[in-house]
């Protein structure tokens, strides 16, 4: 059977973005058939398009979507033929109507929650999950510490900022304008920081009477690592969980010995979703918080799958807030 899907045959912009027809055959063992009801768009797709994270081509786009099974191969025994299910999940290749992929991090949808939900929420969910429930400082997170996230106004974040406040954290949160800072202090965050406008981390040390913070999340890499070391008190992580903004220069070992025995670390969520046990009970307890409304996912944009040129330039445009999903 065919299938719509987005395509890039080399390395660049949105333009090399290509609608084109695939033929998709019957799952293997420990595979399924899933047609996809919607698409998530993450930041991670453009650094795939780019050739940041370099990959053999040509290749199919996108890391989530959510749909209904089609067909279960052999072995599968966590799926069932019409089962609402949704995934974050190597290998690329959710920009489509319908694939064939490997099962093991593909999760049961509860019916409550609905397929763009489902869609937008997985790869951010569990990217906020891993980093909040296990992306810990030495010392851990009790309620009442400071955390700093930034971007906390993108699709992660604004997890983050609802998941952080159930959590009884008190996270400050940067942005790169005031409205993307309102929306941030409106889904949770304790505080936040333009930090086009001022200094993040003297504003952090000011928030926290100086002691700086115990763990600072960044998904924005070359323009807020420094900063970033500079927010921490001493046994402090940082954990640098993307490049928005291009990736983290070469650390110099000695500046975490003078600035307070400081870790660094570059974590993935890959990493944390190698086992189908692993990751369903990542996808439990992200479903759990959903279920509660203690997190709500906020779908701000939606494209046809065909507009996905659009969606890639609207969001490396920084033009978007929450998740962002495609439409089939």
């Amino acid at each position: 059977m065919m299938s719509k899907a987005v395509r890039i045959d080399r390395y660049g912009g949105p333009e090399e973005l290509k609608i084109v027809e695939v033929e998709v055959g019957e799952p293997g063992p420990g595979e399924i058939r899933i047609r996809h009801k919607a698409v998530g768009l993450n930041f991670i797709d453009t650094y795939q398009r780019s050739g940041l994270y370099p990959l053999a081509l040509p290749l199919q786009l996108g890391m989530e979507a959510a749909g209904v099974v089609e067909a279960v191969g052999e072995g599968v025994t966590h799926l069932k033929v019409g089962d609402r299910a949704a995934y974050a999940s190597q290998p690329p290749g959710a920009y489509c109507e319908l694939r064939v992929m490997p099962a093991k991090c593909v999760c049961k949808l509860p019916d409550a929650i609905s397929f763009e939900t489902g869609a937008a929420m997985m790869l951010k969910g569990l990217t906020a999950q891993y980093l909040l429930r296990k992306t810990l400082p030495v010392e851990g997170l009790q309620p009442g510490d400071f955390i700093v996230f930034h971007a906390a106004a993108g699709g992660v974040g604004l997890i983050a900022c609802q998941w952080a406040k159930a959590l009884g954290l008190q996270l400050i949160g940067t942005a790169g304008s005031e409205a993307k800072c309102k929306l941030a202090l409106a889904h949770g965050a304790a505080h936040a920081i333009n930090y086009s406008t001022e200094n993040f981390a003297a504003r952090v040390k000011e928030i926290t009477g100086g002691k700086g913070v115990k763990v600072v999340y960044d998904s924005v890499g070359k323009d807020t690592f420094e900063g970033s070391i500079d927010c921490l008190r001493p046994f402090g992580l940082l954990a640098v969980f993307g490049n928005g903004s291009g990736p983290v220069p070469p650390i110099n070992m000695g500046t975490l010995a003078s600035k307070g025995s400081l870790y660094v670390t570059r974590p993935t969520l890959f990493t944390h979703i190698t086992t189908r046990e692993a990751t369903q009970a990542m996808a439990d307890d992200l479903f759990s918080v959903v279920l509660s409304g203690a997190v709500k996912i906020p779908i701000d944009q939606r494209y046809p799958l065909v507009d996905t040129q659009q969606a890639h330039r609207d969001l490396e445009a920084r033009k978007t807030t929450g998740c962002t999903v495609l439409t089939l």
